[in-house]
Order: structure tokens, then sequence, then C-alpha cells
């Protein structure tokens, strides 16, 4: 089952259960739901979370997998190859190429008066 899928399951459920999309923990009152989480869910990667945030994502599946989810893209966004600026003659070949072809019109000195 992919996240997001997940996620719309839990949601689904939560909503049924709590009507406001929260998941129940029995013994906790005024616990924090899926949406308050994934709303702060920036600062909590950039910093790490709150004790409250913690506890819901030792006790929420769905946000866990997000949390494990976004922090695998991060850290494989880190290896992938910085791309490199083609040169100024491969810009320059294809503005020709364009000029040639009529697409676009040289640009002409404008007077001054």
């Amino acid at each position: 089952m992919r996240t997001g899928e997940a996620i719309a399951m839990a949601t689904k459920q939560e909503t049924k259960a709590t009507g406001i999309g929260a998941v129940e923990i029995p013994g906790r009152d005024n616990q924090m739901n899926c949406a308050d989480f994934q709303r702060d869910l920036p600062l909590i990667i950039d910093s790490g979370g709150s004790e409250e945030q913690e506890e819901h994502l030792r006790t929420c599946d769905v946000c866990r997998d997000l949390v494990n989810d976004l922090r695998y893209i991060a850290d494989q966004a880190k290896l992938l190859v910085p791309m490199l600026e083609p040169s100024p003659k491969v810009w320059d070949g294809i503005e020709e190429k364009l000029k040639l072809e009529g697409l676009i019109k040289p640009v002409q000195a404008r007077r001054t008066p």
C-alpha cells in the first residue's frame, strides 16, 4: 500500500471514529491528530518535534511511514549529481538554428532620439 493510500484510509477511519480526524489511543485525552501533525511536518523534519509530536509519531503508523518516506527521499536527493549548466556554445547554437528556421528574429538595436 502506498503512503498516500494509507493516509487516505487512516483519515477516513479517524474521521469515522472521532469525527475530527484524530487517532484514538486508549488512556490519552487531548491527543494530537494527523492533520495537526502533518501541518507542522516541515518543522518536525527540520528540527525534531515536540514531546506531543514525538508521541503521535510513535503511535501513528500513517504519520510514521510518511516521515520515514520523506526522510528517505531527502537522503536520496542528496546523492543526486548536480546538473551542469550547458556551455554558452550550446545556447548560441540553439539560437542560430531558431533564427535559420525563422522561429525567432534577430534583435535590432533601437535608435535613441
